[in-house]
C-alpha cells in the first residue's frame, strides 16, 4: 500500500459515512459529543500532535480517547480535510457521529414528571440562533429543545453553533400535534411580566421566530402569555438571549424554592 492509498482510505471511509452522520466541526464539538455519550464514528485531523496538546490542556478527561495511543483521531493532509469538510474549524479537527435515536429523544421529552422545561422554538429561521439555544439548554439542564417548521435542528450549521451539545439534551423537530404535554408558557410582548410568574419544572417555554414572532395557533394554545420587560422603542431581543433569560428565570425560581440547579 502506497502513501496515496493511506490517505485515500480514511477519505473514502469518511465520504461513505458522512451522508448518515452528524458533522462535528472542531475540537470543542468533538469534546462535548464524547462527554455526553455520542457514538463517534470517525475523527480526522490535519495535525494530530496539535490536537493532542489541545486535548491535554482543555479536555484531559477525553484526551486519551481522541489522540492518545490508540486514540480515534486519524491524521490526514490539510488539503484532504478541506476537501471533506465545507468549512474546516481553526482547530484542524472534524468528526462524524451517529445521530441519537429519535425514539429515545421523544421518550425523554414525553417523560413525566419532568424535572426541567422543554424549550420550544416556533419556526426558527436563523441556524446560528438555534445552535446557540441548544447550547443554552444544555448549560441550564433543560430537558430538550424542540423546533417546529422546516428548519432541521441537526443541520450542520446548527450543530456547529451548538458546539456539540446536541448530545447533552434531547433535540428534535416536531409538529404542533406532536408536542409533549405540560403547561405551555408562550413568550409574547402582550403577556404578563415574567418577574411575576414562576415557571414550573414541567413547562414548555415557547419562543417565536426572529422575524414573525409566535404563530397564532401556538399563541391560542398557551396556558400563559409571558413578557420579558424591554425598554420602549426597542423592537425585540435576540432569540437566544430571550431563551437564556427564560431559562435563568426558571432556574432562579427553582433555587428560591429550595430546588437544585
Amino acid at each position: 500500500m502506497n502513501d496515496t492509498d493511506l490517505v485515500a482510505e480514511p477519505a473514502d471511509r469518511w465520504r461513505a459515512l458522512a451522508p448518515d452522520s452528524v458533522l462535528l466541526d472542531g475540537f470543542h464539538a468533538l469534546k462535548h459529543a464524547l462527554r455526553f455519550g455520542a457514538d463517534v464514528r470517525m475523527v480526522l485531523t490535519s495535525d494530530r500532535a496539535a490536537v493532542a496538546g489541545l486535548a491535554a490542556q482543555l479536555a484531559p478527561d477525553v484526551a486519551e480517547r481522541i489522540a492518545g495511543i490508540g486514540g480515534i483521531a486519524v491524521e490526514v493532509p490539510a488539503a484532504v480535510l478541506r476537501g471533506l469538510v465545507p468549512r474546516p474549524h481553526p482547530t484542524g479537527i472534524a468528526a462524524l457521529a451517529a445521530r441519537p435515536d429519535r425514539s429515545a429523544n421523544l421518550a425523554a421529552l414525553a417523560r413525566r414528571p419532568r424535572t426541567a422545561p422543554v424549550v420550544l422554538l416556533d419556526n426558527p429561521r436563523n441556524l446560528g440562533n438555534v445552535g446557540a439555544v441548544v447550547r443554552l439548554a444544555a448549560g441550564f439542564g433543560a430537558t430538550g429543545v424542540v423546533t417546529t417548521g422546516d428548519t432541521d435542528p441537526w443541520h450542520p450549521a446548527v450543530v456547529r453553533a451548538g458546539a456539540g451539545l446536541h448530545f447533552a439534551t434531547a433535540v428534535e423537530q416536531l409538529t404542533l400535534a406532536q408536542l409533549p404535554d405540560g403547561p405551555l408558557y408562550v413568550l409574547d410582548p402582550e403577556g404578563a411580566d415574567i418577574r411575576e410568574l414562576p415557571f414550573s419544572d414541567d413547562a414548555l417555554l415557547a419562543f417565536g421566530s426572529e422575524r414573525h414572532g409566535i404563530s397564532a395557533e401556538l399563541r391560542e394554545r398557551a396556558d400563559q402569555l409571558v413578557a420579558i420587560p424591554m425598554q420602549p422603542q426597542v423592537s425585540s431581543f435576540n432569540l437566544a438571549t430571550s431563551v437564556g433569560m427564560g431559562l435563568f428565570h426558571w432556574l432562579s425560581g427553582r433555587r428560591a424554592e429550595g430546588g437544585h440547579p
